[in-house]
């Protein structure tokens, strides 16, 4: 077809039909309830629904709607529910048609947001579209002709389409540069409303392409508190609905009036009643607004959820056996092909291809991102041993320091040099881009920080550099694609590429691209497997990749004749011939063993928390033997009976397990603590970390380093990169869409020994299914974004209150915090994890600031990370900290919910992405404050933690290991107490909070301090996505709300 005017070429392939399914050109799709996991399967009374959409029928007699991505429809009294589809079609949004026989929804069952429809009896399912662009929110004109939907098939935005149901073609509606979204058909179907750019109500005319505004709310400046115009639609007599988000309140607006005000409503458009009442969705019900009063519409319903039955693998802490070194991070190849450098067990070392590794750096700091000089003469790498983390330069011949840089308000990262030896490009904690001199130390500004970039790399004569970059599809959601970007030095100008279109790259890290010193090709992992493009020099493809190995692949490095690639595959290093051969093991012979102290540690505490009881004991001695806690004693007050052991006397302080936050990502790049946040955890009282994502072989290093003695720091349980589908946002998620991929992804969590296995937000349910119970014959538990069906099929944990996923809301909060017994009581049946990250607690930084002049935090927050908390004061103690305080509370309702219903979630925080350690106790505090007790308080924080680990941690007796913390006060009385802490016991090792400041309260440069010159003056671009709001937010907050897009 030709390309109709003002039509992007995309749109025109997507408006051919090319790639749609014609309504009727495909048989019904066989459903599936779904298949439970293996376990005990429990039927939970239902009769709540947290944000969910609803329609009714032409007849006015059913109600349509998504409880749980499930379609059901009951009478418009109320009553009993039919269920209509299947476990895994994963639905929602439903609109019914004209002639009330079928009814329209969006559906991910495919991989990507579809147009489906079912009969109204549930039979003969059909697939409007297709393809891997998403469409959503389907609305049937009122000739029954034509369904308007939103899609993301315009070029970097969402807009509306119309789709011919006879024909399956579709057509463009609305244009400009706004995300469009939420269609709805006037009656006599001559106008479609919609909202665009998230704060507008506009109405189109169908057939001139007119644009007139009906309503419009200010942007809110505040980030945390949006507002935006949500869920138009037309009442029969032509007056128009919509929902309007403020801070604090959503209303629904009906011709211009408020109607109703003051519940928790759901953003989803409202349905209009023949005798002129309004079906809605509020405060876990759906209701009926008539006469200015509102009634619960009722139903009851049967859902099943399953607690899984394996054998959970257990981490060994204890034993002296040697055991290999698998957490080889960021290995790179000599450029003679001779030796290797790689960071591991905290050190750098340096091993000759079939030698045996040595220490090259071994200090106490951190220390990462090792890269040899194109002579092979210098080592470059990041270290804080300075203070902050900067470039450092260690002579291979001599083992002579240098400091390069010295830039007090930056961290510098992931260095690469030149070609010609005369530049290292590095990145700083923000994601700019910057080089330096190598012989003057000078910096110059490079390109603008950008979300999560991934290791530069240096092109030919030093002209460009590539590196991986993040390209969001559009602006309403936080998805899109890891991209090659590369930037010509002379101009500024960055330029994004896809290794194949529509799809990403493996992870934006190590896994490249990363450019073969003759310049000619460009290395990079794609689908878990290492990949070779010959390019230009300005980095564009000149001919199609070429998978050079089938095997795992992380970390690729070129030798310096561009001959060949070393690699990381399952914890081993892989060395293969670019033109084509079989891989070669090169043997890493590096042990490491658990370390533990020698001899007796007897601790005597004013009174004892064992969180075995609801009480204090007191007049017990606790003793250790090396990490273990061997007894707790009795005691006269006379001296310990072993006068050989360290003896800790605490008469006026509280012995209590360490605290254990359930949500970190501790290796996550964009914040640069370096070795600073190990200490700060441990001094804040916190003693071992779950993190459900990180960069695998940066995980594994970490975990080896600390169990080995290496690195002071809280125990560390994790995974590598999360599971994703085929969009993606974080650097460490791995997109998982090629045959086959899946399998080397588990393959990589056995290899490395993940604590768990995390799926991510674009993963289908039935593969998530499939996941979960791969995941439990390696014995470990998975964790994942969604409830339901993950309930169902197994799945162990979820994370967040309410986390970032696919829809743009949440099926487990609402947008005020409301969640109901249709989320908690299936978490409590199932006997589920599930972690809060309770991000609005943040605002009780508005009322007590005292952090802000705590010693820990002001001498272990690196200075952009203190700036950080500052503002966060300040933004907490206006209107925003009342509004958070609000949603808080509703938050903590749900955890309320749970702990009556006998069970309870696990405490956790999702730092550093909220305030690290700060945050564990804010979340600690606002539970308490909004009613939950400081006893069960801190039974999710240590004791019901470790026993959902399965792991020795958590309380005070015998066999369990030495993770202990002495506070001062009562925080069984008064739970900010805890923060208190006196001295700390990690893995039977003592330490105070001075002690684990000291190396931070006296670090000093050695180095001048760095001039870092501006980005040329021309080079700026627009991308929105480089704004630094976009790129900021994005690091302050894990979880977006229904969608109030960037514009």
């Amino acid at each position: 077809m030709k390309n109709e005017p003002g039509v992007s070429r995309r749109e025109a392939i997507a408006a051919s039909g090319i790639g749609l399914l014609a309504a009727g050109s495909v048989a019904s799709v066989a459903q599936s309830d779904g298949a439970p996991g293996a376990g005990k399967e429990t039927m939970v009374r239902v009769e709540d629904a947290t944000n969910v959409a609803l329609s009714l029928s032409p007849d006015g007699r059913r109600i349509a709607f998504d409880l749980l991505g499930i379609l059901w429809t009951m009478p418009v009294a109320g009553g009993p529910l039919k269920r209509l589809t299947g476990d895994f079609d994963d639905l929602a949004q439903p609109d019914w048609s004209p002639d009330g026989n079928r009814i329209a929804f969006q559906s991910y069952r495919s991989g990507n947001f579809h147009i489906w429809s079912v009969a109204a009896d549930g039979s003969d399912m059909r697939q409007h579209t297709d393809g891997l662009l998403d469409d959503r929110e389907p609305r049937w004109s009122p000739d029954g002709r034509t369904i308007a939907f939103s899609s993301d098939r315009a070029d970097g935005r969402y807009a509306i389409y119309l789709l011919d149901v006879a024909s399956g073609r579709v057509t463009p509606l609305s244009s400009g540069t706004t995300n469009d979204s939420e269609p709805c058909w006037s009656p006599d179907g001559q106008r479609i409303a919609y909202v665009a750019g998230g704060t507008k109500l506009v109405i189109a005319d169908v057939a001139t392409g007119a644009v007139s505004e009906a309503a419009s709310v200010p942007p809110s400046p505040d980030r945390f508190n949006p507002s935006a115009i949500m869920a138009p639609t037309f009442a029969p007599d032509g007056r128009i609905a919509y929902t309007r988000v403020q801070p604090g309140s959503v209303t629904l607006v009906v011709d211009g009036k408020d109607v109703v005000v003051g519940e928790a409503l759901y953003p989803f458009r409202p349905a209009f009643t023949a005798d002129g009442a309004i079906l809605y969705g509020s405060g876990g019900k759906l209701r009926r607004w008539q006469g200015g009063k509102a009634a619960v519409v009722p139903f009851t319903v049967q859902i099943p959820v399953t607690t899984p039955d394996y054998s959970k693998k257990a981490r060994d802490f204890t034993s002296a056996t040697p055991k290999p070194v698998v957490g080889i991070a960021a290995p790179m190849l000599s450029p003679d092909g001779k030796q290797i450098v790689f960071a591991a067990l905290n050190d750098l070392y340096l091993m000759p291809v079939g030698g045996t590794p040595r220490i090259l750096v071994g200090d106490a700091f951190h220390k990462c991102d090792p890269a040899w000089s194109p002579d092979g003469g210098t080592i470059a790498y990041s270290c804080d041993r300075g203070g902050t983390l900067d470039l450092w330069l260690h002579d291979v011949s001599t083992g002579k320091e240098r400091q390069l840089t010295n830039i007090p308000d930056k961290a510098v990262a992931w260095g690469s040099w030149s070609q010609d030896g005369k530049l290292i490009a590095f990145l700083d904690q923000e994601g700019a881009l910057h080089t330096v001199e190598v012989a003057t130390g000078t910096v110059r500004k490079r390109f603008d920080a950008i979300w999560e970039p991934g290791r530069p790399s240096f092109g030919p004569d030093g002209q460009t550099i590539a590196y991986a970059a993040f390209k969001p599809v559009t602006g309403r959601y936080r998805e899109g694609a890891s991209q090659i970007l590369s930037i010509d030095l002379a101009t500024g100008k960055g330029t994004y590429r896809p290794v194949f279109d529509g799809k990403s790259l493996g992870t934006r890290g190590h896994d490249g691209p990363v450019w073969s010193p003759d310049g000619k090709a460009m290395a990079f992992v794609f689908a878990s497997t290492l990949w070779v493009a010959p390019v230009a020099p300005d980095g564009s493809f000149t001919g199609a990749p070429r998978q050079i190995s089938t095997e795992l692949a992380d970390a690729p490095s070129w030798s310096g004749d561009s001959r060949s690639l070393l690699y990381l595959s399952g914890g081993k290093l892989r060395l293969v011939p670019v033109s084509g051969g079989k891989p070669q093991t090169v043997p890493c012979r590096l042990t490491w063993a658990n370390a533990k102290p020698s001899g007796r540690t007897v601790i005597r505490a004013g009174k004892v928390w064992d969180a075995l009881s609801p009480a204090y004991k007191s007049g017990v001695d606790v003793v250790i033997d090396g990490n273990v806690i061997t007894a707790v004693t009795p005691h006269d007050g006379g001296a310990p009976s072993d006068a050989n052991a360290r003896f800790i006397d605490a008469p006026d302080l509280t012995l209590m397990p360490g605290l254990i936050d359930m949500h970190t990502h501790r290796q996550m790049a964009g914040y640069g603590y370096g070795d600073r946040m190990g200490r700060l955890w441990l001094a804040m009282g916190i003693t071992a970390t779950r993190s459900p994502g990180c960069p695998a072989y940066h995980m594994v290093e970490d975990r080896e380093a600390i169990q080995s003695g290496k690195r002071i720091a809280a125990r560390h349980y994790a995974t590598g990169e999360a599971i994703d589908g085929g969009r993606i946002f974080y650097n460490f998620m791995r997109p998982v869409t090629e045959p086959g991929q899946m399998t080397l992804e588990l393959e990589r969590a056995r290899l490395l020994d993940y604590d768990m296995v995390k799926t991510y937000v674009r993963l289908r349910h039935d593969t998530q299914k499939e996941v979960v119970d791969a995941s439990h014959r390696m014995g470990m538990p998975l964790s994942s974004h969604y409830h339901y069906p993950a309930l169902h099929s197994g799945m162990d944990c979820m994370e967040h209150i309410g986390a970032t996923n696919r829809y743009g809301y949440s099926r487990t909060v609402t947008g005020l915090g409301g969640g109901y017994h249709d989320v908690n009581d299936l978490f409590s049946a199932a006997r589920a994890g599930r972690t809060p990250t309770l991000f609005a607690a943040t605002a009780l930084l508005g009322l007590d600031d005292s952090f802000t002049r705590d010693p820990r935090i002001t001498t272990l927050y690196p200075d952009w990370e203190f700036a950080k908390l500052t503002g966060r004061v300040k933004a907490m103690s206006g209107e925003g900290g009342a509004v958070m305080l609000a949603s808080l509370e509703r938050q903590v309702a749900q955890i309320k919910q749970m702990l009556a219903a006998g069970w309870h979630p696990l405490s956790g925080t999702d730092a550093p992405i909220d305030l690290t350690a700060i945050s564990l106790h804010l979340n600690l505090r606002g539970m308490v404050k909004y009613g939950v007790s400081p006893l069960d308080a801190l039974m999710m924080t240590t004791r019901w933690s470790g026993e959902f680990l399965n792991e020795p941690i958590g309380r005070i007796e015998r066999g369990m290991l030495a993770d202990l913390i002495l506070v001062e006060g009562d925080p069984l009385r008064d739970v900010s107490a805890v923060a208190n802490v006196r001295q700390v016991v990690a893995n039977g090792v003592a330490h105070t909070p001075e002690t684990l400041m000291a190396p931070f309260a006296t670090a000093k440069p050695q180095a001048e301090l760095t001039p870092v010159l501006p980005m040329l003056a021309d080079a700026h671009q627009h991308f929105w996505w480089h704004d630094a709001e976009y790129v900021e937010s994005s690091r302050a907050a894990c979880c977006a709300g229904h969608a109030v897009e960037h514009v």
